[in-house]
């Protein structure tokens, strides 16, 4: 069994079959955490999961690029979204709202971005402000929900470590696509994190990680419809997670169903499922 703790089957990407491939998932026994993006991304999440007895999950939270908007122009991706009307402000009743279901297992995505940003310093001041009070509101959810969080952290991972050290044992969770350095990782570690890697383990190097990060604290992703790792093209799906798992399997000399099998239990152990 494997669990993809990272998929986006409520994205536009899978408007026309999500529960085609979510079946099929379910029938090669790969269970998936979906991730919300927005408000709408979210609530989409929850819908899904709740039509399934187990096996499919959510996590409610406001991505820090849907912030931009007004600061700077951000590339809409239709993959995620048929379009994007405006900025989102982050409603806490409303996510808290959602929340309420019992298939909500994370606050999520939610962090820093800075990979797309503004050319002016004044703009830039602000877009990182705007993304830190975001991000903060957002914590506190988690801490009055006593749920989990998936970071996303592109570009900003000092920054989301000296946050993370100010509320050292309230907050659990996961980096979410982790592809910082070792030093990084032992920071995110030593505070009781879990690394989450995907199919950007193909992309970049990230065998000294891998080789050095406790199998016990590892959790398998896919990030789809994202990062298809090979030998596989197109579209990604949850049930390509296990390409994942024999790469880890094979950069830490071990046994590949037991790869599989601890970080099954990382997951169930991190999301409470």
């Amino acid at each position: 069994m494997t669990i993809d703790t990272h998929a986006h089957l409520n994205f536009n990407a899978y408007k026309d079959d999500a529960d085609e491939v979510i079946r099929r998932s379910l029938d090669n026994n790969v269970w998936m955490i979906n991730v919300g993006s927005t408000y709408e991304t979210s609530k989409r999440a929850v819908r899904i999961a709740e039509k399934y007895d187990a096996g499919v999950y959510a996590a409610i939270g406001l991505h820090p690029i849907h912030l931009a908007e007004g600061i700077f122009k951000a590339k809409l991706d239709t993959e995620e979204i048929s379009f994007q009307a405006k900025e989102e402000e982050f409603d806490y009743s409303k996510y808290k709202d959602l929340a309420q279901s019992k298939k909500v297992v994370a606050v999520g995505e939610i962090g820093f971005d800075y990979y797309y940003r503004p050319k002016t310093r004044l703009k830039l001041e602000e877009f990182k402000k705007k993304q830190r009070e975001t991000f903060l509101k957002q914590l506190d959810l988690a801490k009055e929900l006593n749920l989990p969080v998936i970071f996303h952290c592109r570009m900003a991972n000092e920054e989301l470590i000296e946050i993370l050290k100010q509320c050292h044992g309230e907050i659990k969770g996961v980096i979410h696509c982790f592809f910082g350095s070792w030093q990084q990782a032992e920071k995110y570690l030593e505070m009781g994190f879990y690394l989450g890697f995907n199919g950007i383990i193909f992309k970049l190097n990230l065998d000294e990680t891998i080789e050095k990060a406790p199998l016990g604290r590892i959790l398998i992703e896919t990030d789809c419809p994202y990062l298809t790792p090979p030998p596989i093209t197109g579209r990604n799906e949850p049930i390509y997670a296990r390409y994942v798992v024999e790469r880890i399997a094979k950069i830490k000399k071990l046994n590949l169903d037991k790869v599989a099998e601890i970080t099954t239990e990382n997951a169930k152990k991190v999301f409470n499922i």
